[in-house]
């Protein structure tokens, strides 16, 4: 898959997964002729493509559904940059349901690069504008669209912010699988919310996940911490 454009691995994979494949290539030409027929097309999209899980997608697609794919591929279809893309890509979501506000946040990450292909192609690139779709996602209490919020997208946000997405999967239980970045990311100061909560669980007699009490026993290492004070002071 090296170098090539999100498009074309988002059309491979879809290939015999798309209930139907002709209204999908004419919505995708629809949107490239005029960019405000994704208006009307992308609530669609489930109706016409299907909504079940994206069989045999592999890890970068990891949790896609079709209808995630297909609504993405119509957005690399726009034949729009900068300011223009980022107040269409914004319309579609703040008018949109939660399907299609989980493909506007699936859209921005792109496809998850931590499989270990670096090459993968990108996301689609609204700017600082993606930042508050964000913040609106991560105070949902849709689990789908938090986890949605944490992927690479999640580079936007500040270190603040990007700690209070973390401790939300934490509090409705999605896997820390979903977070971006978050070897590079933890820090002290996560390590301090996670074992306030852990306090908080343990006190009301319940226990943090299982994925959070391993990250909490390693970022919560004072010889972890140190580590990583020496790293930012050598960078």
């Amino acid at each position: 898959m090296t170098g090539r454009h999100l498009a074309d691995v988002l059309t491979d994979v879809l290939k015999d997964q798309v209930t139907d494949p002709a209204w999908l290539g004419d919505a995708r030409w629809q949107v490239a002729q005029n960019p405000d027929a994704v208006v009307m097309l992308f609530p669609a999209v489930g109706r016409r493509c299907g909504r079940g899980p994206l069989a045999e997608a592999g890890p970068h697609l990891a949790g896609w559904s079709v209808d995630d794919a297909a609504r993405v591929l119509l957005l690399t279809a726009l034949p729009l940059r900068g300011a223009a893309l980022a107040r269409l890509v914004a319309a579609l979501y703040w008018q949109g349901g939660a399907a299609e506000k989980r493909a506007v946040l699936r859209a921005l990450s792109g496809l998850d690069t931590r499989s270990g292909a670096a090459d993968l192609p990108h996301s689609l690139d609204i700017g600082s504008a993606a930042v508050e779709l964000l913040h609106d996602a991560i105070r949902t209490n849709d689990p789908r669209l938090v986890a949605a919020a944490v992927g690479p997208a999640a580079r936007r946000l500040d270190d603040g912010m990007w700690r209070q997405a973390v401790l939300k999967c934490v509090f409705m239980e999605i896997p820390l699988t979903a977070v971006a970045d978050l070897d590079r990311r933890a820090d002290s100061e996560l390590a301090r919310m996670l074992a306030d909560l852990d306090d908080e669980r343990r006190a009301a007699g319940r226990a943090l996940p299982d994925d959070a009490t391993v990250l909490l026993a390693l970022i919560g290492d004072p010889e972890w911490a140190r580590s990583e004070e020496h790293k930012e002071k050598t960078v």
